[in-house]
This record gives structure tokens, C-alpha cells and sequence, in this order.
């Protein structure tokens, strides 16, 4: 069965880049129009926003810092009022700043909980009240298995993505009753830019923990996310899906 998310308007924040810009191409595929934020990356965000038109839906980049609680307000308001409203949330944008406990610095944790964990708290706060008067809403968080697992000179990033499960599982409770939707996608690692730029050490040992013996693709992770913005998910809420090959598991 086809997923069509067609009329519907979607927010994906840290959509210029990696993971975030293929979830917004993979939303405007199935036909959702796309509003992504960016806070430097003006020109990367524009082009995902040419290439969401490009697939014949409607596309806005907007100059949004996540862990701006006031951003976030004015990002929703602004698509509220250019669309009608936010059918669909994808809190995606992530930073990561890793060292060692005894060495990582109050700049280094502050940095990154406010960007992974509070910007998702901004923005489901920011879409909630419309949502839940229109009784319907679809919202994805995107969390990582290291939130599940820990990792090893990443306290900040991991209690972050950890944080994000139990705020995924909150709202579910919270909006549950009036048919909103609110689920987690927790990807292993994942072959982006980024990623490509990693030790080649860190990529065997990630490879050695994968039961499919490869690493996982962007797309692979919009995927999900587009099935979870969906109809087809309906009655799947609280719950938070790997992404990972079987890297948790390894």
C-alpha cells in the first residue's frame, strides 16, 4: 500500500542536512508539503526546499534555532499561517560535542541538551495546542539507539536521545486522547556526510555490532518516518522503532 501524506503540511527541523534532508524529500514524495528550519545553513536548506518543489509540494525554509523556544513559536506560526496549520511534526535536529565524563565541559552538556532535547520539547510545545483542537496530528521523533544503550564518550549526547524517549512517550500519553499520534525512530549508524568523515575505526567497529553487515542509509530512516506520519500508522503511538540493522541487538 502506497503511503500518500498528500494535503498534508509538515515541520521538519534540521532538515538541510544528513537524515533531516531525506526525511523532507522522502515527506514530499509521498506528497506532504515540507517547512524545514535552518540556523547557518541558509543555502543548503533553500536547495531541499527547490528539490521538495521539484517533487511538486510546497516548501518554505525558514531561520529557526531550535533551542529557541520563541524561534520555534514564530517557525509554526508562520506555516500556520501560510498553510492552515502543522499535520505533521519531525524533530530531527541534533548536534553531538563528545568527551570523556571527567573531561566534558558545562558549555559542551549545556550546548547539546538544549539543541537535542529541549529544541524537540520547543517544537512538539509549539504544534500541540493546533493539533490537539483539530483532534488529529502526527508527530516523530528522531532519538538514536545510544539513547538506549549509552555510549562511550557521549554522556551528553546519549542522556539527550534517552531524554527524547521519555518525551516521546509523555506526549503520547498526554495527546493519545485526542488521536495524536507520537512516536520515536532511533537509527544506528547511519552513512551520511558526516559519518563519512569518521575513523575508519569507528566505522568497523559499528560494522561489527550491525547483523547486516552494512551500514544504514538516510533514506532508509525517512522511510519509517514517512510510514509513522501516516494513515497506515494510526493505531501505532508510544513506541519507538530501530532503525539499525540489528546494531542494538549486536
Amino acid at each position: 500500500m502506497k503511503i500518500d501524506l498528500s494535503g498534508k503540511h509538515a515541520v521538519v527541523t534540521g532538515g538541510s542536512m544528513g537524515i533531516g534532508n531525506a526525511i523532507c524529500l522522502a515527506l514530499a514524495r509521498c506528497g506532504a508539503d515540507v517547512a524545514l528550519n535552518y540556523r547557518k545553513h541558509a543555502a543548503e536548506a533553500e536547495a531541499v526546499a527547490e528539490q521538495v518543489r521539484a517533487a511538486g509540494t510546497k516548501a518554505l525554509a525558514i531561520q529557526a534555532d531550535v533551542a529557541s523556544f520563541k524561534d520555534a513559536q514564530l517557525m509554526v506560526e508562520r506555516v500556520t499561517k501560510e498553510w492552515g496549520g502543522v499535520d505533521i511534526l519531525v524533530c530531527n535536529a541534533g548536534i553531538n560535542w563528545d568527551g570523556m565524563i571527567w573531561k566534558m565541559t558545562e558549555e559542551q552538556w549545556d550546548a547539546v541538551i538544549a539543541t537535542n532535547l529541549k529544541g524537540y520539547f520547543n517544537y512538539i510545545r509549539a504544534v500541540a495546542p493546533q493539533m490537539k483542537e483539530r483532534q488529529s496530528g502526527k508527530i516523530v521523533t528522531i532519538t538514536s539507539i545510544n539513547g538506549k544503550r549509552g555510549k562511550l564518550g557521549q554522556a551528553n549526547y546519549a542522556a539527550s536521545k534517552a531524554g527524547i524517549i521519555g518525551l516521546t512517550k509523555t506526549c503520547a500519553r498526554d495527546l493519545g486522547k485526542f488521536s495524536i499520534n507520537v512516536n520515536a525512530v532511533a537509527p544506528g549508524l547511519i552513512e551520511t556526510d558526516m559519518m563519512a568523515q569518521a575513523p575508519q575505526s569507528v566505522k568497523d567497529l559499528a560494522l561489527s555490532e550491525i547483523l547486516l553487515g552494512r551500514l544504514g542509509k538516510p533514506e532508509e530512516v525517512a522511510n519509517v518516518v514517512c510510514f509513522l506520519a501516516s494513515d497506515l500508522a494510526r493505531h501505532v503511538t508510544g513506541q519507538v522503532l530501530n532503525v539499525d540493522g540489528g546494531q542494538f541487538l549486536g
